[in-house]
């Protein structure tokens, strides 16, 4: 089946065939993917945009287009984790490790995301995310045929270790990081807003076969951008409009443009 994304940036970094396969566990229940949900609570979203994107996940999770493709897979079933972040060190898993299966199972997880509280945190750090999201997939109770990481988020990284060389150690584990870029239309600009973020996302941050990013750029977005992402997630596919992007291509930003805006902030504040 095909779905046709009309408004995603999509970027296919590696054939679909080269995906490790996490090595086998006895004891391990077999699922078809072992997807962490990185989602960004930095404070330079505001509470109703958290509510927004809080809600585009459950109303995802749970609508039929993801589950009948969670029952068209091999197994039938996938292990989910949301955890929120922002600075280094800076998160909480608000719905743990669980299996989904069916629409009762999809349910359920999204009742847990449903109940708890919001909360906001200080700075940006997508290293960060990227490597307690890969301790939280070695620590998964799973054997999973594919592992991805799935890093929701309005910036670029600001705080932390490199981004590039911090991808890379995720990728030579076998484990896919794919993107959601939120780009919102605000009626003011953020000291450390990029324009261009989903092209920073596509070069500095996604990456391993059949990685691919979807940019939100307003609120009614969410929802059918994370229902989307999560169909291409679980079908192990890209996207019919992807492109590839040449390894040796010079990146259109600065994968340090994230540390170069707020070291520039704080010099020009000194510099007064």
């Amino acid at each position: 089946m095909r779905f046709v994304i009309p408004f995603v940036l999509c970027l296919v970094l590696a054939p679909l065939g080269a995906a490790a396969q996490q090595p086998a566990a006895p004891g391990k229940e077999a699922v078809d993917l072992a997807l962490v949900l990185a989602v960004d609570i930095s404070y330079s979203m505001d509470p109703d945009e958290q509510a927004v994107q809080r809600q585009g996940y459950i109303e995802a999770l749970t609508s039929p287009q993801v589950v009948e493709a969670i029952k068209n897979g091999p197994l039938g079933r996938i292990a989910v984790l949301y955890w929120e972040w922002a600075g280094t060190g800076q998160g909480d898993v608000v719905a743990n490790w669980a299996v989904i299966q069916d629409t009762a199972s999809a349910r359920a997880f999204a009742d847990v995301l449903a109940k708890a509280p919001l909360q906001r945190s200080y700075r940006t750090s997508i290293s960060w995310a990227m490597r307690h999201s890969t301790e939280l997939l070695a620590a998964a109770p799973y054997r999973a045929t594919r592992r991805v990481i799935d890093i929701s988020g309005d910036g670029p990284n600001n705080e932390g270790a490199l981004i590039e060389p911090t991808r890379a150690a995720v990728l030579a584990q076998g484990i896919g990081i794919n993107g959601l870029p939120i780009m919102l239309r605000r009626p003011w600009t953020f000291s450390f807003d990029l324009p261009n973020l989903d092209e920073y996302y596509g070069h500095c941050v996604i990456g391993g076969p059949g990685a691919f990013l979807v940019p939100i750029h307003s609120k009614a977005d969410f929802l059918r951008a994370t229902r989307e992402k999560l169909i291409q997630e679980v079908a192990g596919a890209a996207p019919p409009r992807a492109r590839v992007v040449p390894v040796a291509a010079k990146p259109p930003v600065s994968c340090t443009v994230g540390e170069e805006m707020w070291e520039n902030r704080f010099r020009n504040y000194n510099e007064r």
